[in-house]
């Protein structure tokens, strides 16, 4: 019952199958070799443009490198205040764009509003050599609170940016589960609704390691490569990377691995709305189920070995925090969880209800 993160399982077997395939043999290095070639082919085509993609190990360095493309030192990134670059990356915006300024809007259930960005170019008016001047919109699809932007929602969003000069990054950790939701094409939900840069997740949806930068116009990209090398991301054995890419995409391995963890998720959190006491915020709507808990259903699920965190109150109003003996809580599901952990977790929350 581990339902700490989606980081907590292993890779996917049809992935580690193909990691192995590729250790065979010799490779060009330095992202040169025929995998990573395939990748940025196989990214071009889901995409349904040229794209520029630049593969990592981890999304901190992918968001990283994506806003100092974007954003000079004297610049701002505009992004939710609960974002994971903001939170949850130790500073590694700020020090691989040398300085620039992240700034947090507030928004419920951990999305921007049209009303807040506007606000905060507001606040920072071109020009005006005291402040820092906004430079990006970095938007995460999905949330932190695990909802997600309407098509509409995105394009009112990048439509503010682009009237404002700013370019528009997407950190797209869960990006295939966003997807699976939203039931549209990764173009749709990228590029042709304003997106300039995307942070492609595979690590938490089944690959060993592997995140991608995609921009999607090549000719912003120019000087990608040296800032990866730069910041010690550019692997010398980059087949290995590319292989993890090619093998997650291969036959809509991508979309099968975050149905799964999405219809986890939707099992849990259908199960959990039915117990008395139980409290569900919002609605599920990809790989990950926030709810309130009662504290003796919280107790005697960790007793029992359930592993989740804790959520403080991010994301909620002051009428839906947790009471006194109450806890607000994140459950995540991935591609290798199984109904089984979930119906075991549900059957310990009714019997202590």
């Amino acid at each position: 019952m581990n339902f700490a993160s989606d980081n907590a399982g292993g890779a996917s077997p049809e992935i580690l199958r193909a990691l192995v395939g590729a250790n065979s043999g010799h490779e060009p290095a330095y992202g040169a070799d025929a995998f990573s070639l395939q990748a940025q082919e196989a990214l071009s085509r889901l995409f349904e443009r040229d794209c520029a993609v630049f593969l990592v190990t981890t999304g901190t360095a992918a968001n990283a490198l994506a806003l100092a493309a974007l954003t000079p030192p004297w610049g701002a990134v505009l992004c939710h205040e609960d974002a994971h670059i903001n939170d949850d990356e130790c500073g590694a915006p700020e020090f691989f764009t040398a300085g620039a300024k992240l700034i947090g809007l507030k928004g419920a259930q951990g999305k921007i509003t049209a009303t807040a960005l506007e606000g905060a170019l507001a606040a920072y008016p071109r020009g005006l050599v005291k402040q820092v001047q906004p430079a990006a919109l970095s938007l995460s699809q999905a949330t932190e609170c695990g909802t997600l932007y309407a098509l509409d929602e995105l394009n009112a969003l990048t439509a503010i940016a682009r009237a404002a000069g700013l370019q528009v990054h997407m950190d797209g950790a869960r990006f295939a589960n966003a997807i699976e939701t939203l039931g549209c094409t990764p173009a749709e939900a990228s590029w042709k609704a304003g997106v300039d840069v995307l942070s492609l997740g595979a690590t938490k949806n089944g690959a060993l390691a592997c995140e991608a930068v995609i921009v999607f116009d090549p000719a912003r990209a120019t000087d990608l490569p040296f800032r990866r090398k730069r910041a010690g991301h550019t692997l010398s054995k980059g087949r290995f990377l590319g292989v993890q890419m090619v093998a997650w995409l291969e036959n809509g391995h991508w979309r099968a691995l975050a149905h799964h963890a999405n219809a986890m998720a939707a099992r849990l959190a259908t199960g959990l709305a039915d117990i008395p006491g139980v409290r569900m915020p919002w609605p599920r709507q990809v790989n990950e189920v926030f709810t309130i808990l009662p504290g003796g259903i919280d107790r005697a699920l960790r007793a029992a070995g359930a592993r989740y965190y804790d959520w403080g109150a991010r994301g909620l109003t002051a009428l839906e925090a947790p009471g006194a003996d109450e806890v607000f809580v994140r459950l995540v599901t991935s591609f290798a969880t199984t109904p089984a952990d979930v119906d075991q977790f549900l059957k310990i929350a009714r019997a202590s209800a």
